[in-house]
Parts: C-alpha cells; sequence; structure tokens
C-alpha cells in the first residue's frame, strides 16, 4: 500500500487518498478540506503508514520508518495536489526531498509531463504553496530541479518575536537568544522562509555545527524541541507557529556544511527546503556568490541555484533525485 522513497537519506512513505480510504481512514475527498481537517485524520495515517510494525522495527531505531508521509495526488493530470504530513500529525508547507520524491512517484506513475508540471501542497497555516517540477539531468543524475520561488528574509519574513538585531560579517542578522543559551557560539542567525520558515545558525569552525546523534539526546534534543516545535510540543519561542532550524558553516567557495533540526521531525539526514535556506542565508551574508551552491548534510550534498538581479535575490532552485526503496 505505501511506498517508501530515499531522497538523500530523507525517507517519506507515498500513499494516495482512495488508498487511504480504502484502509479505512476518513480522509475527505479535496485537499484543501483534508488540510483544514487535519486533526481529525493525520495521527491515524502516520500510525498505519508510518509506524513499523513491531515485529520489523529495527534495534535502537526511531518509531517510525520514515521522516514523514505525502498523500497524493488527488488529480490525474497537472497541477497536483499533495498534503505533507509530519510524523507527529502536523502537515508542512513545503519539503524539498519530500516533493523530489512525490515528482518520482507521478513519474513511475506516468502522470508527471515530460516538461514538467506544478505541485500544489496543502497545509492549515494559510495558502496553498505551489512549486514547478522539471525533469532534469546533471551529470547523469536523472532528476528534477525544485523551483522554491524568491526567499523572504529576516524576522518579520517567519513571524519571529523578541529577538535582537546583531552583525556578522558587515551584515544585519538576529540573535536568537533561546539558541545562544543552549551554545555560546550559536549567536548568530539568518532567518529565511523559502514556502516554510527556516532559522539559520551561521558558525566559524565546523567543531561548532551539532551532530545529529548529539541533538536527539537530552538535554540538548528538549531545549531544540522547544525552540523549532509550536505548542503544545515545544514552545514556539521565538516563532509561535514552529520554525526549522539549521546550523552552517563555509566549508570552502560555493560549499557549505550544514545541520538540520525540522519542527515535527527533529534531527534529520537531510532536508531540500533547509539545504536551499541554507544557501539563501549564506547570500544573505556574502559567504557565497549567486551560481551553483553546494550544501552538504550528513545524507549527502544538495545542489542549489541561487539568481541574482540589481543585489536581490530572485529565485532558488533546488536539485534532488529519488529510488523507491525496496
Amino acid at each position: 500500500m505505501t511506498q517508501f522513497y530515499d531522497a538523500r537519506g530523507n525517507i517519506y512513505g507515498v500513499i494516495s487518498p482512495i488508498e487511504l480510504r480504502e484502509a479505512g481512514i476518513d480522509l475527505p475527498a479535496s485537499a484543501t478540506k483534508c488540510a483544514s481537517s487535519r486533526q481529525s485524520w493525520s495521527e491515524a495515517a502516520i500510525k498505519l503508514c508510518c509506524d513499523w510494525p513491531e515485529d520489523q522495527r529495527p534495534a535502537n531505531s526511531k518509531s517510525h520508518r520514515s521522516d514523514g508521509l505525502l498523500i497524493g495526488p488527488f488529480q490525474t493530470s497537472a497541477p497536483f495536489d499533495v498534503l505533507i504530513v509530519n510524523t507527529d500529525g502536523t502537515l508542512a508547507e513545503r519539503s524539498g526531498n519530500g516533493l523530489t520524491i512525490f515528482s518520482q512517484a507521478l513519474t513511475e506513475q506516468g502522470l508527471m509531463p515530460e516538461a514538467g508540471g506544478l505541485l500544489r501542497v496543502h497545509h492549515d497555516k494559510g495558502e496553498v504553496v505551489e512549486t514547478s517540477v522539471k525533469p532534469a539531468d546533471v551529470e547523469g543524475v536523472q532528476g528534477f530541479w525544485l523551483d522554491l520561488g524568491k526567499p523572504g528574509f529576516g524576522p518579520d519574513a517567519v513571524a519571529a518575536q523578541t529577538v535582537q538585531g546583531i552583525e556578522f560579517n558587515a551584515r544585519d542578522v538576529s540573535h536568537v537568544q533561546p539558541l545562544a543559551q543552549l551554545d555560546p557560539d550559536w549567536a548568530h542567525s539568518q532567518f529565511v522562509r523559502i514556502g516554510n520558515p527556516h532559522c539559520v545558525t551561521l558558525l566559524g569552525d565546523a567543531a561548532a555545527l551539532p551532530s545529529n546523534e548529539e541533538m536527539r539526546e537530552s538535554p540538548l534534543n528538549e531545549g531544540l524541541t522547544q525552540i523549532a516545535y509550536a505548542t503544545p510540543a515545544g514552545a514556539g519561542d521565538p516563532c509561535p507557529a514552529g520554525v526549522n532550524l539549521q546550523w552552517a558553516v563555509l566549508e570552502s567557495p560555493q560549499r557549505i556544511l550544514a545541520r538540520v533540526f525540522e519542527r515535527g521531525e527533529g534531527p534529520t539526514a537531510s532536508s531540500g527546503t533547509s539545504a536551499s535556506a541554507v544557501a539563501s542565508a549564506a547570500w544573505r551574508v556574502g559567504w557565497v556568490a549567486a551560481g551553483e551552491v553546494q550544501v552538504v548534510m550528513p545524507g549527502g550534498t544538495a545542489p542549489i541555484w541561487l539568481e541574482e538581479a540589481d543585489g536581490a535575490l530572485l529565485r532558488v532552485r533546488l536539485f534532488g533525485t529519488a529510488q523507491l526503496m525496496g
């Protein structure tokens, strides 16, 4: 029923609305109604599709076999509606790796047009988020370019509250007190909205990057959860709706090392929108120039393409590829 795909270590299950209904999940007919009523069905869908069967769960693994669930398509031709369900039952506005996986699933179903198509993510936090997708070959690898549009910067872009302005690399950034309390090196952050909200903490030394193992352990896990997650799971501080957290350090020209802690998920091997936010933040503080930027995460390297004009970042594109898991 549920098919699982891997994109740079990010794993999502994919299932159609019809299959969910046939399995007993009371899912509304349209993606819009699904999003507005998600509290009535999302946790049951995650339990059905993403929880490990008790006799198959590997030792020391988390309770879910994937980082989330993609429900769609709701149509047989573009544009395609989709829901991105986090394993805590909340809905995401955008996931670069998730939409790459969904594009691959559409391709295997014979639905993705050769010229690409439009994906529309429905959620319960505002307007539908659209992403155009184009099949592509990059250095012999078949995948997709996702057009993520124009990013927004600063506290207002992510509705951050009670943050202090500060200077980093002669550029204006933010001081997020809860992050700095966890680690004094985490004192300079750049907020980015690229369909969903991100807080990229800028570091001068790779040794200050947290490992995924460290972020899963107490008390760091609890502290990051309070920052990243909205209430009641977290404190929503400084962003009441929650925020995805990243840490970044410039390794070499146009190449950045990054770590990710997602709202609704926690530490992840990789994230496409997080990689895009990291590249955008790096451009904002003068670390990188427009053009291709490589963002290196534990799960793999994400090629990001930044388009600039007249000193403004106009468009961010993400290249991704995904494979069906056996």
